[in-house]
């Protein structure tokens, strides 16, 4: 089966950054050792792989070394390819998990997307999982922004959040690879997120990817609208809108936007632009 991977970068800042993402459309899902073996030749942190169904698309996205249930900016790299196909629209999407949308429109050498993740929600995390995830990062109590308490935190994918509370902190963040993988595989994290708020609705965020065989992703859809889910449950003055800068300390600036209701669990409407690679 011949492979048409188109490679867009989603979440850029502006002609530059964003998070590489593979998009593969076609009529039949080659099988799953195919699409697995495709991701892993692409390299990026996914590839995002779409078939007609019904009135919308059937969507399943791998990493290179494992399927995930939600990626973000490989769905808007989708949306931007499908705008690109098929004119700009919205676009109905069939997770494994759960039923999403996302949109497209063509800006320019730009594609402006927008996705609505699937419901959130979070929950406290366990004193021995906060340990070992503290101790990944070399992190002491004193970093901790505690306003916005750790937690595992779902907005179609499951994360840890750990807020801190100098950008400095952020900056320096490093983890060993293998213990990382190695706890995120067992504990089901897709990724690990780290926060620093510089102001109530502008954040910057670095997220280690190591469960899908990635050191850290330059910009993180899913985890992002788990996070705005999250400020929600936690009654922080969001005013319904938050921009989160991430990929900065990568050399790979990328901006992601989102949007959301004070209705608990209610999806949150993630946006930015994808650029061709």
């Amino acid at each position: 089966m011949a492979m048409d991977i188109r490679r867009l970068s989603a979440f850029s800042d502006a002609d530059q950054g964003g998070n590489p993402a593979g998009v593969w459309i076609g009529e039949i899902f080659p099988d799953d050792a195919t699409m697995q073996a495709v991701a892993a030749d692409v390299g990026y942190s996914e590839t995002a792989f779409a078939v007609p169904q019904d009135d919308g698309f059937r969507v399943r996205y791998f990493s290179p070394e494992a399927e995930v249930p939600f990626c973000g900016h490989a769905t808007i790299a989708l949306g931007a390819a499908l705008a690109e196909h098929f004119g700009d629209g919205v676009f109905k999407l069939q997770l494994n998990e759960a039923q999403i949308s996302v949109e497209g429109r063509k800006q320019g050498r730009l594609t402006a997307a927008a996705l609505q993740s699937p419901p959130t929600h979070s929950q406290p995390v366990s004193r021995p999982l906060l340990s070992e995830a503290m101790s990944l990062f070399d992190l002491q109590a004193e970093d901790i922004d505690l306003r916005i308490p750790p937690a595992l935190i779902n907005g179609g994918a499951q994360h840890l959040v750990l807020a801190v509370n100098r950008r400095e902190t952020l900056k320096g963040m490093r983890y060993d690879f293998e213990t990382g993988r190695r706890l995120m595989v067992r504990e089901g994290l897709v990724t690990l997120l780290l926060v620093f708020a510089e102001t109530s609705r502008l954040f910057h965020t670095r997220n280690p990817f190591a469960f899908g065989g990635v050191y850290e992703d330059p910009a993180t859809g899913a985890a992002s609208a788990a996070f705005a889910g999250y400020l929600r449950d936690i009654g922080w003055d969001h005013g319904g809108v938050i921009d989160i800068v991430q990929g900065e300390d990568m050399g790979c600036r990328s901006r992601i936007h989102a949007e959301f209701s004070d209705v608990p669990g209610s999806s949150i409407r993630v946006s930015g632009t994808a650029r061709a690679i």
